[in-house]
This record gives structure tokens, sequence and C-alpha cells, in this order.
């Protein structure tokens, strides 16, 4: 969305809701849209931080209601004009945030140039990174589980295996903040 960053889900437009991993990939398409001289660099600077700025002041909550994520992570489904939780059975989810940050630190290592809108692009992206709190998805040990829900508590299953969890275990074991 053109004020806060948002991505639609899906094309044609049929659901009012923003998929957090549909951000991280739009993120790393800005760099690539770059260059390929789709969009000017400032272009891009001006899409990457009106998203980064608009999820870094989403609230994060506990609450079932109101909230985009709760601990650093982010619930699967954003509605697109208010950046909270979609429904009630949307799921806070560890990968698709790990998506999400994979785009949010592919924009930080790309935009490396010392204006001051590329600055603010790192300095965003590591207050977002940092702010997801690994272990407390770890709740089995040494596995991460899928997802939690405000009122049901945790999915019971797990990233186990080789598949896409894998970027949830890279991105856990790299957080600067946990390790």
């Amino acid at each position: 969305m053109p004020d806060n960053g948002l991505i639609p889900d899906r094309f044609p437009y049929t659901e009012p809701f923003s998929s957090i991993a549909g951000i991280g990939f739009g993120l790393t398409a800005y760099g690539i849209g770059v260059e390929r001289g789709y969009i000017t660099r400032d272009q891009a600077i001006d899409r990457v931080l009106r998203t980064l700025r608009y999820l870094e002041q989403l609230p994060q909550g506990a609450r079932a209601d109101g909230m985009a994520g709760y601990r650093g992570f982010y619930y699967h489904f954003l509605d697109l004009k208010t950046g909270a939780r979609y429904a009630d059975w949307v799921e806070l989810s560890s990968v698709d945030t790990a998506l999400l940050m994979a785009g949010v630190l592919f924009t930080q290592s790309y935009f490396d140039r010392p204006t001051a809108g590329e600055r603010e692009i790192r300095h965003l992206a590591d207050v977002l990174y940092r702010r997801v709190q690994w272990p407390w998805m770890q709740v089995r040990p040494p596995l991460i589980a899928m997802g939690w829900y405000p009122k049901e508590g945790y999915l019971p299953y797990d990233w186990e295996g080789y598949n896409e969890g894998m970027l949830v275990y890279i991105l856990a074991l790299g957080s600067p903040t946990e390790g």
C-alpha cells in the first residue's frame, strides 16, 4: 500500500490483508528492481523506508486484537489498512517472520551507502531483527515451534528436517541477541 508499504497477499486483490512473507519478498524485489533498471535507487529507498518505519511502529503485545505481532514475531497476515492481525484464525508465524526478516536483512546489506536514508534503513533493519526473541518460540528444544495464537498458545508442530524451516534456524542462530 502506498501509505504504509504493506504488500497485498495476492493478485487480483481479493482480501484486504498482507502476508508478512510477501513483504519480505517485496523488500528484496526493490533492490532487484534497482539493479534491473525498473526503479531508481531513490525510489527503492523511499519504498523500503516506508515499509520498515511502518513495521517498526506497529504494536506488539500478547493481546489477541489490535496487535501486529508479539516478541518481535509478526502475524502471518496483517490488515492492509491498520497493520494489525487480520483475523482470529491468523497465527504468529515463525517461518513467515523469518521470510520477512530475510527481506529486512537484505535491505540492510544492499543499501550500504553513507546517505541518511540508507543509514536509516540499516538502523531500522537492525532494530527489527534484534526485536525477534527466537528462544521464546523454542518451547520443545532444540526445535522451534511453527507458530503461536494469543488464546490457544503454541502450535503443536515444530520445524524439523530440511525444509523452509531452515531459514528460521539460520536466522535464529545468527541473531546478535540470542547467541
